[in-house]
């Protein structure tokens, strides 16, 4: 186990690039398994969950070869439709998606219960209704999903997703590309790791119409190839370096980016008074920042809330109230996903946040407040990011425990920080 050690207090300054996006890596690594030759992956993240979703491929059958500047090529030939390692799958939440491929190519998949952040209750109902509709069939056993097509290869169906769930969509898109006939997928998610899985499904031959919209149509296709494809910078990533520039109070340029990814999170942002300046590929984030909450129309307070895309991310609500506690006013962020997310908020009250968590999923924030150092524990990624932000900010030292969770979805994190002028070390427990 280990932990880092912060002193705060310090601007960051400099360049960073921003790694592969997780959310659209770990599926993309998932469809490899749908082609009949290898597949090569490029920007892929070096991060926990990426290790563990090769694991697991591996385990499958697939071969797996890491090259120089997180380049991933995966081989299926060899992979069969073996039962996934439970203690693997409890890792992460993305050994979920392998059953989509699985069921797509062989018709079976035998999917323990995946892992992933506590947040609260995470369903994954969407996935089994995508799959019945799809004609698998479903024993549950001891907790584990064992899917089976009774023909041996599913069949295309008119789907409405009853939530409009990134990872269902994937799942379902992965499951549908090999079914016999059309799919058509409503209430699809359409977040720009979604578009990126269906561009490289269409780059290994699959026939995906609507990428992009809440709409999927899906003609099945008897075999697809392996292909090349590239993973997006993460908008995450991005995001959690804008609100750290802007808090820090540094002059942080951020790229390469995709732009039309960071139009809701820039506009979020900038109801804490945060400016970024686009240059080119690069955003940047200027040292002279003036954090004050703009007021909706009449005075009113603002609130700031996740949506499905092309609304604000849940994965940045986090970020956003660190963020907070350091514009001058009042704002409530309203987290509806999950019932848990908001519960880190303690230590950032502890530190000296002026918080009141309204329930479960509402938090009023004012602002700014000076935080101090505390000793802190990672609850999960987002969470955890954003606590290290906190401390970066905040007078004297913090240390901040359970890092392997920030690990999981930021790469080398402390090394990216350092680079910018950070003081902090990561250090045994």
């Amino acid at each position: 186990m280990e932990r880092f050690v912060i002193t705060g207090g310090q601007p960051l300054s400099g360049t960073v690039r921003p790694a592969g996006n997780k959310n659209a890596a770990l599926p993309m690594l998932a469809a490899t398994l749908l082609g009949s030759t290898p597949s090569t992956l490029r920007n892929v993240p070096d991060i926990g969950d990426v290790r563990t979703m090769v694991r697991l491929i591996e385990a499958l059958g697939g071969t797996v070869e890491r090259g120089a500047d997180h380049t991933v090529t995966v081989d299926p030939t060899g992979v069969a439709p073996r039962a996934l390692d439970p203690d693997e799958s409890a890792r992460i939440r993305a050994s979920l998606l392998l059953a989509g491929p699985l069921l797509g190519r062989f018709g079976r998949a035998t999917i323990p219960p995946p892992g992933g952040d506590t947040i609260g209750r995470r369903r994954n109902d969407t996935h089994w209704h995508a799959f019945d509709a799809l004609g698998a069939e479903m024993t549950l056993v001891d907790f584990v999903h064992d899917l089976r097509a009774p023909s041996g290869r599913l069949t295309g169906a008119d789907i409405l997703l009853d939530e409009a769930s990134v990872m269902a969509t994937e799942n379902a898109v992965m499951a549908a590309v090999l079914a016999k006939g059309t799919t058509t997928i409503r209430n699809a998610a359409s977040e720009p790791h979604v578009q990126d899985l269906c561009r490289m499904l269409v780059a290994m031959g699959a026939s995906i119409d609507g990428i992009g919209s809440n709409l999927l149509t899906i003609e099945g296709r008897d075999a697809l190839d392996g292909t090349e494809a590239e993973v997006s910078p993460d908008f995450m990533e991005v995001g959690s370096f804008i609100g750290l520039g802007a808090i820090t109070e540094g002059d942080l340029r951020i790229g390469p980016v995709r732009h039309d990814d960071l139009r809701m999170i820039i506009s979020k942002f900038d109801v804490l008074g945060v400016r970024v300046d686009q240059d080119g590929d690069d955003i940047v984030v200027p040292s002279a920042q003036d954090l004050h909450v703009r007021e909706d129309h009449g005075g009113k307070i603002p609130r700031i809330h996740e949506a499905p895309w092309p609304g604000f991310p849940a994965d940045l609500m986090s970020i956003a109230l660190v963020v907070a506690t350091q514009a001058s006013g009042t704002v409530l962020l309203h987290q509806w996903m999950f019932e848990s997310r908001l519960y880190f908020t303690d230590r950032l009250i502890e530190m000296g946040a002026r918080i009141i968590v309204a329930d479960p999923h509402r938090a009023v924030v004012t602002g700014p407040s000076k935080l101090g150092g505390a000793r802190l524990q990672s609850p999960d990624i987002r969470a955890g990011m954003a606590l290290l932000m906190a401390s970066l900010c905040a007078e004297g030292r913090s240390t901040i425990g359970n890092v392997h969770q920030i690990d999981r979805g930021y790469e080398r994190i402390d090394e990216k920080l350092r680079s910018l002028g950070a003081h902090i070390e990561r250090a045994p427990v």
